[in-house]
């Protein structure tokens, strides 16, 4: 396989195989990230867990104090006065049972899925498409409720859901490589933080395996796990 000039350029600003600290690994992450947009930055961690074992899929939320930089289009099935408040919030798109037709016939122009109780029969006619890409409305994760305009702020304010892939890694993105390093180190501890709080009962063994941040062009840096003890005091 043949390196790109642009790789080569990369590849001599750090060292493969040395495990940073993490303000550094940061800081490097942003310097190997020329790209002419604005990419984003993204944390994978490896955890000890098993997926196949249900009791230890790892699957929750938080709140990125800083956002996350990108514009989210949020999808809301609701009827009547929650739809009103699902447009008075600003969802990109409301609607019910139209909704669903519409999606059925292949519409996917939204990050994200909010659904009131109500409607969680019809929704499930689209699980099969929503699933997959990780969309589907799901209660523990907040999206499957009532109070739809807390659940719209929450959102916007950089709310995300994560789980672990069948490989127990799980991946998100923390900021865009504009933001300063001090906002993206801020979302890198919530979201750790996050992860390790989830931490399921029978997951033995040492739980994060590896930590690596990257920017969607950019190779990973690797992140020394002792430094996250110290990043979380």
């Amino acid at each position: 396989m043949k390196v790109t000039k642009r790789r080569k350029e990369q590849e001599g600003m750090y060292e493969k195989n040395r495990f940073y600290e993490s303000k550094e690994a940061i800081e490097l992450v942003k310097k190997l990230a020329i790209s002419k947009f604005d990419e984003s930055i993204e944390v994978h961690i490896k955890l000890g867990v098993n997926p196949k074992h249900a009791d230890q899929q790892v699957r929750s939320t938080c709140v990125l104090p800083e956002g996350t930089g990108k514009k989210v289009r949020i999808a809301v099935f609701a009827k009547g006065e929650k739809a009103r408040e699902a447009e008075e919030y600003k969802a990109d798109i409301v609607g019910d049972d139209d909704l669903v037709e519409k999606i059925k016939k292949g519409f996917l122009d939204f990050d994200v899925c909010i659904a009131t109780p109500d409607m969680m029969k019809s929704v499930g006619q689209i699980g099969k498409i929503l699933g997959p890409r990780g969309l589907m409305p799901n209660p523990k994760s907040g999206t499957v409720t009532f109070e739809i305009g807390k659940a719209i702020n929450e959102i916007r304010s950089g709310k995300i859901e994560y789980r672990c892939d069948e490989y127990g890694i799980v991946h998100t993105a923390i900021g865009k490589v504009s933001f300063d390093n001090e906002k993206i180190y801020k979302n890198f501890v919530t979201f750790v933080d996050s992860v390790l709080k989830a931490r399921p009962s029978s997951a033995k063994g040492q739980y994060i395996k590896t930590i690596t941040i990257t920017s969607t062009m950019s190779p990973g840096i690797k992140i020394d796990p002792k430094s996250i003890k110290k990043a979380l005091e």
